[in-house]
């Protein structure tokens, strides 16, 4: 069997080129700070969807809206593509938004939240147990 898949590599070229053009030759004001998370093909180079975040923007409003402006310059990236990228044929692009970054960072800082509560409760519980009347430091044996 082959290392790699024809449409892996035809997505990956696919989400190089795709970050170059969105950064640079997609002119709307209203797109934000896209990146280009993710590129899947279909098995028959017909379709192309293409996952992207949004830096700063979790607003569903927004979301959306930058959503439908990357669907309105489908036509001119694709276009673009054709002339940098050698296929035959040029995936139809779809555009989706990937919430997995957003939901890493809520992830993240619901773990922080829970260590950071689990140390107060331990420290807590250690200076209940301790000797009432003496300091960290005397139990230590420090003066």
């Amino acid at each position: 069997m082959r290392e790699f898949k024809r449409t892996d590599r035809v997505a990956d070229q696919l989400q190089k080129e795709l970050a170059v053009l969105i950064q640079r030759e997609v002119k709307d004001p209203r797109l934000g700070m896209v990146t280009v998370s993710g590129v899947e093909v279909s098995r028959d180079l017909g379709y192309a969807d293409v996952h992207v975040t949004l830096l700063g923007e979790e607003d569903a409003a927004r979301v959306k809206e930058n959503l439908k402006v990357l669907k309105q310059a489908a036509g001119f990236l694709r276009s673009q593509i054709a002339r940098r990228v050698k296929l035959r044929h040029v995936p139809e692009l779809r555009f989706h938004y990937d919430e997995s970054v957003v939901r890493g960072q809520r992830l993240s800082s619901l773990i922080d939240e829970a260590v950071q509560t689990d140390r107060l409760r331990q420290d807590a519980e250690d200076d209940a147990r301790a000797e009432p009347g003496k300091t960290p430091d005397d139990r230590e044996g420090r003066n």
